[in-house]
């Protein structure tokens, strides 16, 4: 959410940071207007109760000086006022629930630096790493590969759960762990505190979020209002809901594994061959409690450690900082790490590094006191994988593959793995 001051005071700042990102601005109207009647709501209740207090501190001198007429009459006015303080009181809670409301719908506004784009720009490559491999033989498709090999079944998947649900197998099971285990050990040993979470969470950690309310229909709900996790970002940022943490332990960097899953409504048909678009995957994710004056130099850092396990992969790798009108609702300044997929001649996206600044943090009530006695603030809270282990799975089977049909394992996955190659 955004600050309810800034709103008010510097709409038009709002509407212009909404317009950037091409969302509809007129949501900055709404707020204000259920901020209006909200507050006018509010007025008439406080007063009510001010004069319900003032005569019925008047009665007892009334009693005592025996004007028991104008005594009786105050009571009388007090149990009217005390109705309509029952109806302000049940008014201002519809109106305050209407305000919340917009407050969760309306987007975070994107930083200054972020660059615009038109109706055909979204991106821009700011980062490149690594040399596109040259075969000399036609690279297969990673969902051959795995087929051809018995490393993942997609039919047996698709008889128990449906299209979607991959089934690992055999020396395919072991190089997935592979990498979950090498990612999280990386990431660990570059400091960051490993966390497992639960693969369930309530609706409030959704909220605080931001998957909802907007993102329902992708969840997968239980009867019970629990969900499965579309990230373990999720479980992570909300480790802290409700919370005020000490400032000397900022910034916090957590990671975790889990597995995601994801309805992607609407998703049929675009790119779903093999591993590309999965309802349950792999990811380890990483999550980062900052100060706001050191977030954005944090969000440098999340990204170069996303980078670092594509270096230390040797796979072909570039970051692209996106364009305001393409940032999510949550983000204030995204970088995405893309690595590339010889087979299909493209670039796949395997993590977005994004700076929520304080939106998630007011969404999730999470702060921090700057100094000891200090009034606490909302903590700018960060996000990125590293990283989404389904098209890096698939882009080290293509990339590493050999003409006699094997493929060779990194070097940094052999020690996990217990070999150097699959297939032969």
């Amino acid at each position: 959410m955004l600050d309810r001051d800034l709103i008010r005071r510097h709409p038009d700042t709002v509407r212009h940071g909404i317009a950037r990102k091409r969302l509809d601005v007129s949501i900055v109207d709404q707020f204000l207007a259920a901020d209006e009647q909200w507050r006018a709501t509010l007025l008439e209740l406080e007063r009510a109760q001010a004069e319900s207090n003032r005569i019925s501190k008047n009665i007892g001198k009334l009693m005592a000086e025996g004007k028991r007429d104008e005594a009786e009459a105050a009571k009388a006015e007090t149990r009217d006022l005390k109705a309509r303080i029952a109806e302000l009181e049940a008014e201002s809670r519809t109106h305050e629930d209407a305000l919340r409301q917009i407050e969760l719908d309306m987007p975070n506004l994107p930083h200054d630096s972020v660059p615009d784009g038109d109706a055909d720009t979204i991106f821009q490559v700011v980062r490149e790493g690594g040399h596109l491999r040259q075969f000399d033989f036609t690279p297969a498709a990673h969902w051959d590969l795995a087929e051809r090999l018995h490393l993942v079944d997609f039919a047996r998947g698709a008889k128990i759960a449906g299209s979607g649900f991959p089934v690992y197998v055999g020396a395919g099971a072991r190089l997935l762990r592979a990498v979950i285990t090498f990612m999280v050990n990386f990431q660990t040993e570059r400091g960051y505190q490993e966390v497992f979470p639960p693969y369930l969470v309530n609706r409030a950690s959704l909220v605080g979020t931001g998957q909802l309310p907007k993102f329902e229909e992708d969840l997968y709900a239980s009867t019970d209002d629990l969900f499965l996790i579309p990230t373990a970002e999720v479980p992570i940022t909300n480790l802290y809901r409700d919370e005020i943490l000490d400032a000397d332990a900022l910034p916090i960097r957590l990671c975790g594994y889990s597995a995601c899953f994801r309805r992607e409504a609407g998703a049929a048909g675009k790119d779903t061959r093999g591993l590309q678009r999965l309802h349950q995957f792999d990811k380890v994710e990483m999550v980062k409690f900052a100060t706001p004056e050191t977030s954005y130099a944090e969000l440098e850092t999340m990204t170069d450690d996303a980078v670092a396990v594509l270096e230390a992969l040797q796979l072909p790798y570039r970051v692209i900082e996106i364009c305001a009108n393409d940032i999510g609702a949550k983000g204030s300044k995204q970088y995405d790490v893309e690595v590339y997929s010889p087979a299909m001649e493209k670039w796949l996206e395997v993590s977005s590094c994004s700076n929520f600044e304080a939106y998630q943090s007011r969404r999730a009530n999470i702060r921090y006191r700057p100094e000891p006695g200090a009034k606490p603030e909302f903590v700018h809270i960060l996000n990125g994988s590293a990283l989404g282990i389904p098209r890096v799975y698939s882009t080290i089977l293509e990339t590493f593959q050999r003409a006699d049909g094997t493929i060779e394992v990194p070097a940094v996955l052999q020690p996990y793995f217990g070999g150097g190659h699959l297939g032969g």
